[in-house]
């Protein structure tokens, strides 16, 4: 079993930044890879960024790739995601998971997920 909580949500303007986290207990959180997926009303979830097990690698939607960085501190059994310039669209439901790729098949255990509001 994972136990994954996360917080950093909340109301930004467009152009404004973010940091999400994500604190993991349950297992030894150094052996294995963590992604972070959202959802906005009306849409399916996606995917948004994944890192691997040592954080030597990650890897991005389209939508954000140069906006947004995945890491993870695996001394504090934590992954991370800093939002730099938001916009209206990035709009979500932000969940953490654990396990591999760029699907939510992928993925086996999820946060509750955060909300992210960027008004324009």
């Amino acid at each position: 079993q994972v136990q994954l909580v996360e917080s950093g949500g909340g109301l930004v303007q467009a152009g404004g930044s973010l940091r999400l986290s994500c604190a993991a207990s349950g297992r030894t959180f150094s052996s294995y890879g963590m992604g972070w997926f959202r959802q906005a009303p009306g849409k399916e979830r996606e995917f948004v960024a994944v890192i691997s097990r040592s954080g030597g690698t990650s890897a991005y939607a389209d939508s954000v790739k140069g906006r947004f960085t995945i890491s993870r501190d695996n001394a504090k059994n934590t992954v991370y995601l800093q939002m730099n310039s938001l916009k209206p669209e990035d709009t979500a439901v932000y969940y953490c998971a654990h396990g591999v790729g760029n699907t939510a098949t992928g993925y086996d255990y999820w946060g509750q997920g955060t909300q992210v509001t960027v008004s324009s």
